[in-house]
């Protein structure tokens, strides 16, 4: 790929640069859309430039003992303890699945706790036990860690950074990447998109709503292990998470020259979560899930693939969702229910800060 053709990209994408004379920096930065990518191509990755930060993945793979992959997450998710989980287990989920996909079978993870002076020690208590119980389920060990604790007012209570270290079988040949999305390749979610940030949303706001909304939040490690013992050339692996399922595949799309085509009606959303969006105003398309993720296969593939997933407890409503189309502008469409067309552009706002 080209200068030229990255700059032009680039141009479609910003429409102005960042000011870093007199800009600042506002909550649509950490939100993991379009303002995420701007900071990070104009700010980060001239800083940082190298062949593993600019492959543009969640994680890096890099040659140690065997084929290793190393992955960062922050958490700052608000409330801290939701329906279905807390920060503690986000921040272990977030981090292996960040490992897994690039295939990997995530082992060790490091935890550094930024904690607000005042923050109930029986509150950490629940934490430390969740992140405990979180790893020991997903076969991972928490093996160094830091503490700092910043004066009264300074913090919301407890911010949480995890970094995750795995390794890449050596029968896998090659592993899932961003870059390798192919023109007719078929797109696969592993189950209904939205629960996570809706049930945030829903708790921050004490909505009273019909049903009750759980968080999603999983490690999605084994669903990965059998999907890629099913199909073991998965083109491409990714956990929708901030941002959403149509952020990450104009993610997936940019990073691979090419555009992609979803089937509106093939998206699985639960009806509380829709009744839920449509109350509040909000698109599932872009809400964070914490235990769902998108895998791109070859059409011939694409049955075998769904096959797997749904024979997965974490995969029981997964669906064919799209196609990978040959449009170097990087587009994705949404087919609508009566045969129309929409854009599906990158989160360009933050609807919702803190999720995650």
């Amino acid at each position: 790929m080209g200068v030229d053709f990255v700059e032009s990209r680039n141009k479609r994408l910003f429409a102005k640069k960042l000011d870093f004379k007199r800009g600042s920096v506002d909550l649509t930065h950490g939100a993991g859309g379009r303002a995420s990518a701007q900071l990070f191509e104009e700010l980060f990755k001239p800083a940082f430039s190298n062949p593993l930060l600019d492959a543009g993945d969640d994680q890096a793979r890099f040659e140690g003992q065997g084929r290793m992959v190393v992955a960062t997450d922050s958490h700052v998710v608000s409330p801290i303890i939701f329906p279905g989980g807390d920060i503690g287990a986000l921040s272990i989920h977030g981090t292996v699945n960040d490992v897994a996909m690039a295939g990997a079978v995530p082992r060790y993870i490091t935890a550094g706790f930024i904690l607000e002076e005042g923050f109930a020690l029986s509150t950490l208590q629940q934490i430390v036990e969740s992140m405990a119980a979180a790893a020991k389920e997903a076969g991972v060990q928490i093996i160094a860690g830091d503490t700092k604790v910043v004066e009264r007012g300074k913090g919301d209570g407890v911010f949480i950074n995890t970094t995750g270290v795995g390794f890449i079988p050596e029968t896998l040949e090659t592993p899932p990447a961003a870059t390798r999305a192919k023109p007719g390749d078929k797109i696969l979610v592993s189950g209904s998109i939205g629960d996570h940030g809706i049930t945030i949303l829903s708790e921050r706001e004490s909505l009273p709503l019909m049903a009750p909304l759980t968080s999603d939040t999983a490690a999605l490690h084994g669903l990965v292990a059998d999907l890629i013992a099913a199909v073991p050339d998965v083109h491409v692996l990714r956990d929708p998470t901030r941002g959403g399922l149509a952020t990450a595949i104009n993610e997936i799309c940019r990073s691979s020259n090419c555009g992609a085509e979803l089937d509106e009606t093939a998206i699985p959303i639960k009806r509380t979560v829709d009744a839920a969006c449509e109350l509040l105003g909000v698109d599932p398309l872009y809400l964070a899930n914490e235990g769902k993720l998108i895998a791109i296969v070859s059409a011939d593939q694409a049955d075998a693939a769904l096959e797997a997933l749904k024979a997965h407890p974490l995969g029981t409503e997964a669906a064919i969702i799209g196609t990978i189309t040959d449009d170097l502008n990087g587009f994705v469409q949404m087919v609508t229910p009566l045969g129309g067309r929409r854009m599906v552009d990158w989160l360009t706002g933050d609807p919702l800060p803190r999720i995650c």
